[in-house]
């Protein structure tokens, strides 16, 4: 078999992007997967975004990633989250067409220069001299390769339940290896068992939509790509609706708690908190007389409905009992029950920033099988981890994303730093610099990476510089002008404003602007102009929140400042008097990469902290 500078493993979110990156830069890349029709599933959700991970697809945008471009082209639905808030929690999400979305990836792939997508399982991973030699198939054949990004999700040492009927298998019972793992093991990485859950579908023409809620899109143009021009029109968006449990549902639930895979015992390993099964929030949440579940189409060429919120591994016939007690399906006809599945993950903590392992040299691993969960969390981690295997290949230094920079600068650094005991899912109270990682200036903190590293073109820099000067030549035109109380336009704008209209007083543009309810495209359109809604809205946050944003940028200075002082995954602890027995047992474990990853570990104390910076003043703590 010919050799490969990079094989990716899986063809799920992380290994699309880590592949796709990987051969875009150059290298001689192969995506390995169990089959071609398996890449770009979308096993669970149909749908990409949400509160921070939209934030993160629009970073994997801005640094030349292929999921906002398909989650765009393939959207069912576009809107907008939390618009109604301030600029650092408001995030897109779009409903996807999984068929449209999951076709679109697979012909990607399949026709992207320097990538050879192939089908087959990885059963070990070969390591020579603690770096990296190749993958072994399980027809027996040997693939040698100067790097490999593992991005297996859920399908390592896979076991699907639904009650008491376990199979060893991957999501819709498709294969699974143990091999892969048991060979990770033996190479000296520590793996922990993970489960999640999925929900029952449901024929969409079994439901009667009249007895459910109404969830349209907004209407506006959104998106996730800067590259997009157009998107599905808002008429011909499809609407997802909203309906409830009931107490009659949650009695039948607590009534056959036994029956479920969880709480019969069979899984004792922990699923995600953020994304519980209706068997949990029913347990843990026994005060809420219902609770909302979302009714979402899977695709236009499917007759399926997605029932979000409604993960489950009930025995199949206490499934078609709850499903039927809801509003609107009370004659539902279930096409796929629910399962849990339960999977081999890697401990994260033995994965340096870059993405690479601590413990094998050019072994990259992204999405599910660092224990996180979510399309978006796993593409965030598979376009970093392809971008630094061919930086380490062409001998180029790493590119880290810090807490300030990017969510997925925040994803990496919690598991890095903290590990994790269930899968991880990205929220925006995890940051703790969210007013600068706002899903309007994705580009503004990226797309220097991005285009430094190869994967953003010069015309998409170009027309990214044209944007910038967009906006500054408005607050520019603002400052420069002066609206007055004469003008009757202005003066009925100012009231219905709430603002007193008296008096014969000048007023700034810009000072105008950071007033609460005036609006840039408004002092435009009342001088005579007009602007674009996004270039107005961008000079609304700029100007309205800028004393925060600076605060918030002094803080993360801060930060950065323990972030330059390089520890080393090398360094000796031992070496260095003086350190707590935890703190040094803790930090010999964990293997911070610098300072500010170091004072994130629990059990590391102040104390600790301040030897540390001595020692490396000192010169102290030399490399093993």
């Amino acid at each position: 078999m010919e050799s490969f500078d990079i094989i990716v493993i899986g063809g799920g979110h992380a290994g699309i992007e880590a592949a796709l990156a990987g051969a875009r830069l150059g290298k001689k890349t192969m995506l390995l997967s169990l089959s071609v029709n398996n890449i770009g599933k979308m096993p669970c959700n149909p749908s990409v975004g949400g509160p921070a991970k939209g934030i993160i697809v629009r970073e994997v945008d801005a640094l030349g990633g292929q999921m906002p471009v398909t989650a765009d082209a393939t959207a069912l639905q576009f809107k907008m989250l939390n618009s109604a808030k301030g600029p650092g929690v408001r995030a897109l999400r779009v409903q996807s067409d999984k068929l449209a979305y999951q076709r679109m990836m697979q012909k990607v792939c399949l026709s992207q220069e320097n990538l050879t997508v192939l089908e087959g399982m990885a059963v070990r991973l070969n390591v020579k001299d603690g770096r990296v030699s190749g993958v072994t198939l399980s027809d027996g054949s040997f693939i040698p390769a100067r790097a490999v990004v593992l991005t297996t999700g859920t399908y390592m040492a896979g076991i699907t339940m639904i009650s008491d009927d376990h199979v060893e298998s991957g999501p819709d019972r498709e294969k699974t290896t143990k091999d892969l793992s048991a060979s990770l093991r033996e190479a000296g990485l520590r793996t922990f068992r993970l489960k999640t859950d999925t929900p029952p579908r449901v024929l969409t023409k079994s439901i009667d939509f009249s007895k459910t809620k109404p969830e349209p899109g907004t209407d506006a143009f959104v998106r996730f790509s800067e590259t997009t021009e157009t998107i599905l029109p808002y008429h011909l968006q499809a609407v997802c609706h909203m309906t409830y449990t009931n107490e009659r549902i949650h009695e039948i639930i607590l009534n056959n708690l036994q029956g479920s895979a969880s709480y019969r015992g069979d899984i004792r390993s922990k699923g995600p908190r953020y994304c519980p099964s209706i068997e949990d929030k029913i347990v843990r949440f026994r005060d809420k007389p219902r609770h909302l579940l979302f009714l979402e189409p899977e695709s236009r060429y499917l007759n399926t409905t997605y029932i979000q919120g409604y993960s489950t591994s009930l025995p199949k016939d206490v499934q078609l009992a709850i499903t039927r007690g809801l509003p609107g399906l009370e004659n539902a006809v279930i096409a796929r029950y629910g399962y849990a599945i339960e999977y081999d993950a890697i401990d994260p903590v033995q994965m340096k920033p870059t993405m690479e392992s601590k413990v094998i040299e050019n072994l990259f691993t992204a999405g599910q099988v660092n224990g996180t969960s979510g399309y978006e969390e796993a593409a965030g981690q598979g376009i970093l981890a392809g971008m630094n295997a061919a930086r380490k290949l062409d001998g180029r230094e790493p590119l880290v994303l810090g807490r300030d920079e990017a969510y997925i600068g925040v994803l990496v650094d919690d598991l890095t730093t903290k590990g994790t005991q269930e899968p991880y899912r990205m929220l925006t109270s995890r940051a703790e610099f969210r007013l600068l990682l706002r899903h309007d200036n994705a580009e503004d903190r990226l797309i220097e990476k991005g285009r430094e590293t190869g994967l953003i073109s010069e015309a998409r820099y170009e027309r990214y510089l044209a944007k910038k000067q967009k906006q500054e030549e408005l607050k520019e035109e603002l400052a420069e002008t002066t609206f007055s109380l004469k003008d009757p336009a202005f003066r009925d704008y100012l009231a219905e404003a709430g603002y007193d209209a008296e008096g014969n007083t000048g007023f700034n543009g810009l000072d105008l602007l950071k007033r609460p309810g005036i609006r840039a495209q408004d002092l435009m359109r009342l001088n005579g102009a007009d602007v674009d809604e996004e270039t107005a809205s961008r000079c609304d946050i700029d100007v309205k929140y800028e004393g925060y944003i600076a605060k918030a940028k002094r803080e993360a200075a801060k930060l950065r400042t323990m972030e330059s002082m390089v520890l080393g995954t090398d360094f000796d602890y031992r070496a260095v008097e003086n350190l707590s027995i935890e703190g040094r047992q803790k930090l010999m474990e964990y293997r911070p990469a610098t300072m500010g990853q170091a004072s994130r570990i629990s059990g590391v104390n102040p104390a600790d902290l301040a030897v540390l910076a001595i020692a490396l003043k000192q010169g102290k703590g030399r490399r093993i």
